[in-house]
């Protein structure tokens, strides 16, 4: 498939639903309908092993709802457009990546915003990140003609991220980050000092921070681990981590088994 192509998948146990919106995005030829699915549990296996970029998904099916399809992935989950009967489930669909959620029925008017919203988001993160990788191959070229008593020294894990905030931006070592959230299309950066407000996914700027000292509990929310005072399991077997200064976020079921690692190393 072209780079230029965006890999889409449509899940929804409704097949005259999967019809009507194959039908739609038949329309628009810089998008591909990369597979479809009828239940959750086949959706998570092929949305693990195809990665699609956009996904249409449904809330309500038998078995397994679309929220829990989204728990249940191992990477991290693509853009998703929710498609439902019900409109009482927006809020909770926003707070899982939406980035628009229709209620049946819609017309094609609405639709297409959702489809060219969603483009939009996934072509600004596709140029983001091929930036970071022409950045990533400068370095490599710089890296190559450091002296001999360069390449010997610690490697330094930190760097300093260029945030955009309140129309100006702000040049933050990451270890002055404690935590990072998830807010609509942005995301909050808690700093040692301040809070920036900085428009970029949480998958992209996963991507950006040392794995050896950020940790992600929760699709919208990243920790230094060292931040990290407790963790605790509460009387119904969730996880929760307590922070620093005593904020308490709770482990989504995708994320555990990191949190679970953290908690065995010595």
């Amino acid at each position: 498939m072209s780079d230029s192509i965006i890999g889409v998948m449509i899940v929804d146990d409704e097949p005259t639903a999967r019809e009507g919106i194959r039908l739609l995005l038949a329309q628009d030829p810089s998008v591909s309908v990369t597979a479809e699915s009828g239940d959750g549990r086949d959706a998570v296996a092929k949305i693990n092993h195809l990665r699609p970029d956009l996904l249409f998904l449904d809330v309500q099916m038998p078995e397994m709802g679309g929220f829990e399809v989204l728990e249940r992935l191992i990477a991290p989950p693509p853009l998703v457009v929710f498609v439902t009967a019900y409109d009482k489930y927006a809020i909770a669909a926003f707070d899982s990546r939406a980035i628009d959620y229709l209620v049946k029925p819609f017309n094609d008017e609405r639709f297409f915003a959702a489809l060219t919203r969603a483009k939009r988001q996934i072509r600004l993160e596709r140029v983001s990140e091929a930036s970071k990788r022409i950045a990533a191959l400068l370095a490599d070229e710089d890296g190559a003609v450091a002296s001999d008593e360069e390449r010997t020294s610690p490697v330094r894990t930190s760097s300093r991220l260029a945030i955009k905030s309140s129309g100006r931006v702000v040049f933050l070592d990451a270890e002055e980050i404690r935590w990072i959230e998830a807010a609509d299309y942005y995301v909050t950066i808690h700093a040692e000092s301040e809070c920036y407000l900085h428009r970029e996914s949480m998958n992209s700027l996963e991507r950006r921070l040392d794995p050896e000292t950020f940790i992600r509990i929760h699709r919208g929310a990243i920790v230094r681990r060292d931040y990290i005072r407790q963790v605790v399991r509460t009387a119904q077997r969730k996880l929760v981590v307590i922070l620093g200064d005593g904020t308490e976020i709770g482990v989504s079921r995708g994320f555990r088994d990191r949190v679970q690692r953290l908690m065995s190393t010595p």
